[in-house]
């Protein structure tokens, strides 16, 4: 055989994925898929549920809620370059015809979860999913060159998991979703719909508290995500919860394989050193059994010290690269509104802003006052937000807080929300100062409030502000003000 220049190109092997199309979906295999009526043929290299976010190629669905329907917003989605539509009546542009978009949506995302080969990890817990998610999407992503997918955002509800699902393309090789919950049955529906070859829980944390009533019935909720795995499945649970067992035994009902990982001695994936690294973040040494790692973690926090092992034990699940998931993670910064770190103006320099506006339970409260006290600062800011869905354990989950902002060396909080009363009242108690220097705060009803406050007290270069609360309080209004792209 003479060699030519060509011949390694002619020669390249062939992959099974060349077979498959390059579209997201064709009017065809739409129609089959939701038994619905094509209105001709077309083709969409996108899925979309709001209007405004539409892009060209897409395909927008007019779903129905209690208060909208999303027929409404056919003309606007067509106009901002919609390739077609998912209606429940006849419209002018090229549509698929169905009896109910809702269901149709549950039908496309069976579909979609059938047509390929990836390899599926789903992903729950009270504090960290999304973090972790993204994570393992970077890893996956990396290793795989470009073909791993996963929920953006926190699509992790009856709507968000669908759609997550139906934009996975035929030929990824991996897929990562998130699924959340704040009631008993609500995962049991989502990982029926995800059939997750590795089910992974973070942690167990008081959130939604309020409408399960203790830790347990929140391990047996998150839980639930077990019941999905296909055969021959791996879960993944935290050693070092103190609701292991509980996890275990309800992880072993459903596979033989439960992988475990934390500090404990006991964890499959177990942490045996970190130090902080020259840039920020950690250095991290891990025992996997057979053999050991040690790679950086990028994002600062013993929360993500934890979090990388969860990551390395789903990697390694799936088949992924090892070596891959290392480098994601001493890539990888915070996410907007999960602990995105950036600089400010201020008087005499530069601040400090950490962004963790999005969501905040007891546990992520802790978590990131911890951070904040491993934050060098001239002085400490932190600006908490309520945290919502605890009930009638919100007072004493509150005030509870006095702790570790103490132990955060923190100079000035400004409380939000009317449910910061019960910490405000801790703070403000003459013996709230045994536990270190008294903290000055300030309660604010709003974030335009605290914004005020914090302009009284006066920020200077070399300070650091947390902003940490529910979303629903809306900080993240703070942190686009701080950052000078408020609206």
């Amino acid at each position: 055989m003479i060699m030519t220049a060509r011949s390694p190109i002619i020669a390249w092997p062939a992959d099974p994925l060349d077979s498959l199309p390059l579209a997201l979906w064709d009017a065809a295999s739409l129609a089959a898929a939701m038994g619905g009526v094509a209105s001709g043929d077309f083709q969409v290299s996108g899925i979309e549920i709001d209007s405004r976010d539409v892009m060209e190629g897409d395909l927008f669905f007019a779903l129905k809620g209690e208060a909208m329907d999303g027929h409404r917003f056919v003309d606007a989605a067509f106009t901002k370059g919609a390739a077609a539509a998912v209606v429940d009546r006849p419209v002018s542009g090229p549509h698929i015809l169905v009896n109910d978009t809702s269901s149709a949506l549950e039908l496309l995302a069976k579909a979609a979860r059938n047509r390929g080969e990836a390899k599926i990890i789903g992903v729950t817990g009270s504090v960290g999913k999304t973090g972790v998610k993204e994570a393992l999407y970077a890893a996956l992503d990396r290793s795989s060159k470009g073909q791993a997918h996963r929920s953006v955002k926190s699509y992790n509800n009856h709507v968000g998991v669908p759609l997550s699902l139906s934009r996975m393309a035929a030929r990824s090789k991996f897929g990562v979703f998130e699924m959340g919950m704040n009631h008993a049955g609500e995962i049991t529906a989502l990982t029926a719909q995800v059939r997750p070859h590795v089910a992974l829980i973070t942690t167990i944390a008081p959130a939604h508290i309020e409408m399960l009533g203790s830790e347990e019935a929140i391990a047996d909720a998150k839980a639930e995500i077990f019941g999905g795995l296909e055969p021959g499945g791996v879960a993944i649970i935290p050693a070092d919860s103190p609701h292991y067992a509980r996890l275990k035994e309800a992880a072993q009902r459903h596979t033989g394989a439960v992988v475990s990982f934390g500090r404990a001695a006991h964890a499959d994936v177990r942490l045996l050193d970190t130090v902080t690294a020259p840039g920020g973040g950690s250095l991290v040494t891990v025992d996997m059994g057979d053999r050991r790692l040690c790679y950086t973690v990028a994002a600062p926090g013993e929360h993500w010290v934890i979090n990388s092992l969860a990551v390395m034990a789903a990697v390694r699940a799936v088949g992924g690269d090892l070596g891959a998931a290392g480098l994601a993670l001493a890539e990888m910064q915070g996410l907007k509104g999960r602990g995105a770190r950036f600089e400010i103006a201020v008087r005499g320099g530069q601040a400090l802003v950490i962004d963790e506006s999005y969501n905040a339970n007891p546990a992520s409260m802790r978590a990131t006052l911890a951070q904040l006290a491993a934050t060098t600062a001239r002085r400490r800011f932190a600006v908490l937000g309520a945290m919502k869905e605890l009930g009638d354990f919100g007072p004493g989950l509150h005030a509870a807080l006095a702790e570790p902002l103490t132990q955060a060396n923190v100079d000035y909080a400004v409380l939000v929300g009317d449910e910061m009363a019960a910490l405000a009242d801790e703070l403000g108690k003459s013996g709230a100062a045994a536990l270190g220097k008294p903290i000055c705060f300030a309660h604010c009803r709003s974030p335009e409030e605290a914004r005020e406050a914090l302009a009284a007290f006066g920020l200077a270069g070399g300070d650091a502000i947390l902003v940490k609360g529910s979303n629903s309080v809306g900080l993240g209004k703070l942190v686009a003000a701080l950052a000078g792209k408020e609206d």
